[in-house]
């Protein structure tokens, strides 16, 4: 399994960018998906999540209202709508999968219950 995370780049604050995660060797469709960051020097946070079953989504506090994670199911990826960017939200942004909540109608942000990680790519938010 391989998991493309794309569309990072250097923006100023206020600006919006639309990440995307595809996979190779499974179908993101029938999974739970997390979107994470990782910042220099600080740990890996969860940011969003959807399930696998009606596609119910949950955020960390810090981006709701300006965060948005969606399916598409047609191309069988996954999207992260990013608005109103602030300097804070520069990170390496990963895509991952549980492979576990397949079928469930939630998911968890939480870093550990993920099994397939994508490579990353990079946000820079910055005037």
């Amino acid at each position: 399994v391989q998991l493309q995370a794309s569309g990072g780049g250097l923006v100023q604050p206020g600006s919006s960018l639309r990440l995307s995660c595809a996979a190779s060797g499974l179908t993101l469709d029938y999974y739970a998906v997390g979107w994470f960051r990782q910042a220099p020097g600080k740990e890996r946070e969860a940011v969003s999540c959807i399930s696998s079953a009606e596609d119910n989504v949950y955020s960390t506090e810090s981006v709701k209202g300006r965060f948005t994670i969606s399916r598409d199911k047609g191309k069988h990826t996954v999207h992260l709508e990013m608005s109103s960017l602030k300097p804070d939200d520069t990170a390496v942004y990963y895509c991952a999968v549980d492979r576990f909540r397949r079928g469930d109608y939630v998911c968890v942000l939480e870093r550990d219950e993920y099994d397939y990680w994508g490579q990353g790519t990079q946000v820079t938010v910055s005037s």
